[in-house]
């Protein structure tokens, strides 16, 4: 996931970068209004941190840039508390509000909360290309999977065995149908690669495997992503 942070004090970019790199983002950088929707327009970008007091362009103005053209969630970061700025921003199109000083736990939680509703009930919902069930998202455009907004990485037999699963979520399918579909291969004693497979999934994307979420054994039958 790519995120945009902008703020016209670069200590502020650089330690939001650090937290936020460690989660596992990718971060782009722009110190006032005008560079921020110069990334926009150059990357895709999945959410937006914006301060609002920045020279050449502010956050406020920036953001109803923005939002004349695309629906970034976007977190506005300002040092100013009063309520009549967070409902400004609010009104103009910002999704959630964070204060200077923040707690960087606190930013993180936000982020990882507008990531996944953006992926879950967002635009990106409308692309036939996009598969998802709760937190479980899969891009199959980009070829990428996302547990509630964070990127889990697969091989490209188990992005094809996921993928086959959830989009056709609900839907059993034997340990054969699953091999001859992402094989395309007449299944010949097919158990121990498909299980495996299965296995290293579960661990990738379920909390607690023995007790999956996702990703449903049928005993005696086979396998299905459960709707969330």
């Amino acid at each position: 996931m790519n995120i945009l942070v902008c703020d016209d004090d670069k200590a502020i970019v650089d330690a939001i970068e650090i937290y936020l790199a460690n989660e596992g983002y990718i971060i782009f950088k722009a110190f006032d209004g005008v560079e921020a929707i110069e990334v926009i327009r150059d990357h895709e970008i999945h959410l937006i941190i914006m301060d609002i007091m920045m020279p050449k362009m502010n956050g406020i103005r920036a953001t109803m840039k923005i939002r004349e053209e695309n629906n970034i969630p976007l977190i506005m970061l300002s040092a100013k508390s009063e309520d009549s700025d967070k409902i400004l921003g609010l009104n103009l199109g910002a999704d959630d509000y964070i204060t200077k000083p923040f707690n960087p736990l606190e930013l993180i939680a936000r982020v990882k909360s507008q990531l996944r509703r953006y992926t879950t009930l967002g635009s990106l919902e409308t692309r036939s290309n996009v598969y998802h069930t709760g937190g479980l998202m899969i891009d199959d455009e980009r070829k990428n999977v996302t547990i509630d907004g964070e990127d889990v990485h697969l091989t490209p037999v188990q992005y094809k065995i996921l993928k086959l699963l959830t989009a056709n979520v609900g839907r059993v399918f034997s340990i054969e149908e699953i091999y001859e579909k992402v094989w395309n291969e007449t299944s010949f004693s097919p158990e121990n690669t498909v299980t495996v497979h299965i296995r290293k999934i579960r661990e990738k994307i379920e909390i607690n495997p023995r007790e999956p979420k996702y990703l449903k054994v049928v005993w005696g039958v086979g396998y299905k992503v459960e709707k969330i």
